[in-house]
């Protein structure tokens, strides 16, 4: 899937009003405090673009999940805050989401200023993207910028209702998250390398699939490994399985070598009689998994295969832990395939979620030519499927 989609340099924002979507859903502590403020920094190159280029910015969010009701903790007021803090400016923020309140603000805002509306999942109508809703976003505003990816592959109001009522084009962090994971997706320096892990091959089916296609080796950790385990008819004692994919497992190693993709397996496993970190963990072969153990990690040598193959890959695309990384006794598989991508010479994408909060842990951030801001939304990119709320966006050629 490539698209190519106008972005906010390539139209004239001077003297207009912007309704710009960010992800700005932090994490807050139970005071309510800020825990990580990543993301507003990641919005600010887009507002900084706008404001420096004339524009009037209202900026829209959405912060954890009120379900449509007001919940004063879910409030928008300490990001309005922070970013004031970061920015150097006053940031002009509202006591409603389309209300009395907002509409009077929209209206009185001036180029060179920025203002915040109020949690938009605060009306129900986001989440069900509500027509009306959608229209009383856009009615404050003459453009819309889309810059939140890890919702554009959600329908809400404010990713696919508002550009049916205004022109509609993404922001440079849009931009830079297309621009990277299409490149590794479309256009990889070769070889190709897919990286795989997490819980479930339920999760991973499409991304599977498609990395069948466009990979040259592919490298299953995690506990879906089990899955494709038990498909080669192996005892994975009391590990993670899904019965009903045993037969799709299958299919989907019986395809590899037809596509002439080197696809692996775990070779050995750290387990453990019980799910916790101070369990005894032991290294077994994958074919002597003892009754009532469970593979909680990727063992040893299957470390060292899995740096081996990755060595002279031109891209890796890595997506999903290769074992239960929250856990010190079980973090080391994830932890030495960040190590090995942050010292490899290959271009290096991570989808988000857990591999993203398991390279940060390490500080390995910027080791890394991408790591997406969207786990889901990486997801459904790297399945190959289309995101709704970029699908949207003005072409380039319109």
């Amino acid at each position: 899937m490539e698209y190519h989609k106008k972005t906010v340099s390539d139209v004239d924002v001077k003297g207009k009003k912007v309704l710009l979507r960010c992800d700005l859903n932090v994490s807050l502590d139970k005071a309510g405090n800020i825990v990580d403020d990543k993301r507003i920094r990641e919005s600010l190159p887009t507002i900084e673009y706008l404001l420096e280029n004339g524009a009037a910015v209202i900026v829209c969010s959405h912060l954890g999940k009120p379900k449509g009701q007001v919940k004063p903790e879910l409030s928008l007021k300490p990001v309005a805050e922070r970013m004031s803090e970061l920015m150097g400016r006053d940031i002009i923020f509202t006591k409603d989401v389309t209300g009395p309140d907002a509409k009077a603000k929209a209206a009185a805002l001036k180029p060179g200023e920025v203002m915040l509306l109020e949690n938009l999942r605060f009306d129900k109508g986001e989440e069900a993207d509500d027509p009306a809703f959608a229209k009383a976003l856009a009615d404050m505003a003459e453009l819309f910028v889309s810059d939140a990816f890890g919702t554009v592959h959600r329908a809400h109001a404010s990713t696919v209702g508002v550009p049916k009522y205004l022109p509609a084009v993404s922001g440079f962090l849009i931009q830079k998250e297309l621009t990277n994971m299409g490149n590794a997706l479309e256009h990889p320096k070769r070889p190709l390398v897919a990286l795989l892990g997490g819980s479930k091959v339920s999760d991973k089916i499409g991304m599977i699939h498609n990395m069948l296609e466009k990979a040259d080796k592919v490298l299953v950790g995690g506990g879906m490994a089990f899955t494709f385990l038990k498909a080669k008819g192996l005892n994975v004692g009391a590990s993670l399985l899904e019965e009903e994919k045993i037969d799709f497992a299958r299919e989907l190693m019986e395809q590899a070598p037809k596509e002439d993709v080197r696809f692996l397996l775990p070779v050995d496993v750290a387990v453990s009689e019980k799910f916790e970190d101070s369990g005894e963990r032991k290294l077994v072969d994958v074919n002597a998994i003892p009754d009532g153990w469970m593979g909680l990690d990727i063992g040893d040598r299957t470390i060292e295969l899995y740096k081996e193959e990755l060595k002279g890959a031109g891209t890796i695309i890595w997506n999903g832990p290769m074992g239960v990384f929250e856990m010190a006794s079980f973090a080391k598989g994830t932890n030495e395939m960040a190590k090995t991508l942050a010292e490899s010479g290959a271009i290096t994408v991570v989808g988000g979620g857990e591999s993203a909060t398991a390279i940060d842990l390490l500080g390995l951030a910027d080791k890394m030519t991408h790591i997406s801001t969207g786990g889901g939304a990486s997801l459904q990119f790297f399945e190959g499927r289309e995101l709704p709320g970029i699908a949207c966006l003005l072409d380039k050629q319109e």
